[in-house]
């Protein structure tokens, strides 16, 4: 595998709850067959925007839904991700809200052509029967956070494809 490009951004994530369920977005590494993983939705923050704002931007983009992002709890949680892909790593700082919500039909209409390459599944599913590669490992804990200050999650690999030793300029 040739050299990877690192990307560093600032990202918003929504737990977003439903009674006892949560909605998870299905991804996939398009240059690793088969792979796939479980998460919150959400994205990069743009220059112009709040963390708040991009996590209701993103949670219109990824589900369809339509919210003053006043409605968000938290912070819930902090952390760095490192994310290896089979064509780039991802350094990403990620801020998660919460939404508690009746549930709804999701719909990723907002989606980036890169975006939709990646995007398999939207599903709700029962906090007690989260997938194994359900990312961040502690979602069933942050959707019952009780505040008031955010989770420091530290920082964390969830990777496709490793990173390996070198790869990261420190």
């Amino acid at each position: 595998m040739g050299e990877r490009p690192v990307h560093r951004r600032l990202a918003a994530r929504v737990i977003v709850l439903a009674a006892d369920e949560v909605l998870l977005m299905g991804d996939t590494d398009p240059g690793v067959p088969g792979s796939r993983f479980w998460q919150a939705p959400g994205g990069g923050v743009e220059d112009d925007e709040s963390v708040r704002a991009a996590a209701a931007r993103e949670l219109k983009e990824e589900t369809g839904l339509v919210l003053d992002e006043e409605l968000l709890e938290g912070p819930v949680a902090v952390r760095r991700l490192l994310r290896g892909y089979s064509d780039r790593i991802l350094v990403q700082d990620e801020t998660f809200f919460r939404l508690h919500t009746p549930r709804f039909e999701p719909v990723a209409a907002g989606l980036t052509e890169r975006e939709r390459s990646r995007h398999v599944a939207s599903r709700w599913v029962n906090l007690d029967a989260l997938p194994e590669n359900t990312w961040p490992r502690e979602m069933a804990a942050l959707a019952r956070w009780e505040g008031p200050d955010p989770v420091d999650l530290g920082g964390v690999e969830e990777s496709t494809v490793p990173i390996a030793d070198g790869e990261l300029e420190v």
